[in-house]
């Protein structure tokens, strides 16, 4: 029932579980996405582009600032375009890698053998570019909390794909705004992400990193 005012209301589609399975699917998940890394190294064998938007369908479910739903996510398959946004990422990241960027920034990326080249952007059948809106269609529109909504759904993005048997990797080249020209995207968006998308390559190899552990990042205030 609404009051005056309030929007039209519906009841929730929840699911309850009982503690045990709720724990069982809290540790299933855990190992699952544990799983995930980022892959550099992908197959060009083609995949289902009915995953792709699927999985680009459930990033868009994600919560957002007075639901605005403030993202555009651009899927691209086409050879010609992907190599084209290859070239121009590979001219700001050369850029960056030779001058630009700081010097501990490039310690930092040392251990990961990572440098300006980015062949991935043509070997993987697919990118998504996730484009951030800055506003509706006019400026008047305005939006909310726009890098904290678009950020949720990109890991409701990285999640899914992770989920379907995808591999993928987070890259932001700097600076991402010829993304918005090459993808031919209106002034009001600002490029967020480019997100690789495929099949590992036969003998693909990830660094050999470790995470923080539970205790080095989770703060408990409240009854043991």
């Amino acid at each position: 029932m609404t009051g005056p005012g309030q929007p039209p209301m519906k009841p929730l589609e929840f699911v309850a579980y009982a503690p045990p399975e709720m724990a069982a699917r809290a540790r299933e998940f855990l190992a699952e996405i544990r799983r995930r890394r980022s892959v550099r190294q992908f197959s060009p064998r083609p995949i289902p582009r009915q995953v792709l938007e699927d999985c680009i369908a459930a990033a868009a479910s994600a919560p957002s600032g007075a639901n605005k739903q403030p993202w555009t996510f651009v899927l691209v398959t086409d050879p010609e375009l992907k190599q084209r946004i290859r070239v121009a990422a590979e001219k700001e990241e050369r850029s960056f890698y030779h001058g630009r960027a700081p010097k501990r920034w490039l310690t930092d990326l040392k251990p990961f053998g990572t440098d300006w080249r980015k062949p991935f952007l043509e070997t993987a059948p697919a990118l998504i570019v996730v484009f951030a809106q800055k506003h509706g269609e006019t400026a008047a529109q305005q939006h909310y909390y726009v890098n904290e909504s678009v950020g949720i759904a990109v890991g409701f993005l990285l999640a899914a794909l992770h989920h379907a048997g995808l591999a993928t990797l987070t890259h932001t080249p700097n600076p991402m705004s010829f993304l918005r020209y090459v993808l031919d995207r209106p002034a009001s968006e600002r490029a967020y992400m480019l997100i690789p998308v495929g099949l590992p390559a036969d003998g693909c190899q990830v660094p050999d990193i470790s995470r923080k552990s539970p205790e080095d990042v989770l703060v408990h205030r409240g009854p043991r």
